[in-house]
């Protein structure tokens, strides 16, 4: 087994473990638990999660399934559990999560990639760019792999990218090698007791960092540590800045060639571009693979051409700066749709930006759509209030003549389980006869 392996089984010996959260990074965590075989294990969540692969694991569940923290030695949170400041520090001091003990014992090269948005974009790039480029490389975490999965698949060359969540980076106790903080918007402020506490979290992807390691962050929030920094713009002169379209490294001028639209994806290719540059590719072959990066789901995805109008998928939007984005990265939209779970963010900079734009369709879906209907102007537009999605698309399909964006600005929980399922429902829906 790996000197990895080797470090967690030692980590992990003799000691009374809790599993908080069994979604699927909890299933990792217990999958990999087992074979250790060393410790004692116990799994606790809101609902009861008791099946044929906890048999023998005591599992704790209900209303009151927090109340158990402060018997066990390890607790491994999983990232949808929020805690707030509920429980007391000497219980915080046991918590721990794949990121954490991923950051702490691996003994690859770690680029963590996070920031308010474009961190699954920039990280699946980031991935591709070296893969291309003939590195062994991995690509894990809030892209839907958790950390520890990997385990198996490490050479002692292999490049880790992980995209990093908040919720991952709230409890670590170490930064990656090479850490990237693209951006910072109001978001998840379910999950925090403010915006501060967000944005501690966030920060924790640089705040162990040394002189060994690099941190590539948004200018605006560069921070004064040991680390090489290098700056990242879409505003002004930086390291890595974005000038209307043209990009510059370094003050050198490079020609991007990208699949991906939006000046906000100039900024992610430039970042992975030179993430790939640290681990000794060449620039000329990094934009060659970036050129052929396909992009992901759900992020301006095309979906059809019905009588002349198009539809896009950007179900990931969960901010309104990610919607202002959407609608810039795309020329002649006449149609929007918006709404979804109201977690408190001010949407004030987005209905600005409407009553600003030529967008002759608002489609409003519940809760935060129908939220900030009162300070829309109603006076250059139609405003529609949607009961849903099924809904808001029909009306879409009435009034869109050139394009149709669904970017909602608001998470998709109360309403799906996650982005992916409001996305698939969303093309589904356009393509029905």
């Amino acid at each position: 087994m790996s000197l990895f392996f080797d470090r967690l089984k030692e980590f992990f010996k003799g000691r009374n473990v809790l599993i908080l959260g069994f979604g699927r990074e909890g299933r990792s965590t217990l999958r990999l638990l087992k074979r250790f075989g060393n410790c004692d294990i116990t799994i606790a969540d809101r609902n009861d999660v008791t099946s044929p692969e906890t048999e023998g694991i005591d599992v704790i569940y209900g209303e009151n399934y927090l109340g158990c923290l402060g018997r066990f030695d390890v607790i491994m949170k999983a990232p949808g559990i929020a805690l707030f400041d509920r429980i007391p520090e000497d219980v915080k001091e046991r918590i721990t999560s794949q990121t954490d003990l991923l950051l702490r014992y691996c003994p690859n090269d770690i680029t963590g990639i996070t920031g308010t948005k474009g961190k699954s974009t920039t990280s699946s790039l980031t991935y591709h760019i070296l893969h291309n480029c003939g590195k062994d490389a991995v690509l894990i975490g809030n892209i839907g792999i958790p950390p520890l999965d990997c385990i198996d698949e490490l050479n002692d060359d292999t490049i880790i990218v992980c995209e990093m969540s908040c919720h991952q980076l709230e409890y670590v106790k170490a930064s990656p090698h090479t850490a990237v903080y693209l951006n910072l918007f109001e978001e998840h402020l379910d999950h925090y007791s403010d915006f501060a506490a967000y944005r501690r979290a966030k920060e924790n992807i640089y705040r162990y960092q040394t002189s060994a390691d690099t941190l590539i962050v948004n200018k605006s929030l560069a921070p004064q540590i040991p680390a090489e920094v290098l700056t990242a713009s879409l505003t002004e002169d930086a390291d890595i800045c974005v000038k209307g379209n043209e990009v510059y490294i370094k003050g050198e001028k490079i020609d991007i060639k990208t699949k991906l639209l939006g000046r906000h994806n100039l900024y992610n290719v430039a970042i992975a571009v030179s993430i790939a540059e640290q681990y000794g590719c060449k620039r000329s072959d990094a934009l060659k693979a970036a050129a052929s990066f396909e992009g992901l789901k759900h992020r301006l995805e095309s979906v059809a051409v019905i009588n002349g109008a198009e539809y896009i998928n950007d179900s990931i939007s969960t901010c309104p700066s990610t919607a202002i984005a959407a609608v810039m990265a795309f020329p002649e939209v006449d149609t929007i749709i918006i709404g979804g779970m109201d977690r408190g963010i001010d949407y004030t900079e987005l209905t600005d930006f409407i009553n600003g734009s030529d967008i002759a369709n608002v489609i409003l879906l519940p809760d935060s759509g129908h939220k900030i209907e009162k300070d829309l102007d109603h006076s250059k537009r139609s405003i529609y209030r949607a009961a849903n999605l099924p809904d808001a698309v029909a009306r879409a399909k009435a009034v869109t003549r050139k394009r149709c964006i669904l970017s909602p600005a608001a998470a998709s929980y109360g309403f799906y389980k996650n982005f992916e399922e409001r996305g698939e429902h969303f093309r589904e829906l356009v393509r029905e006869s």
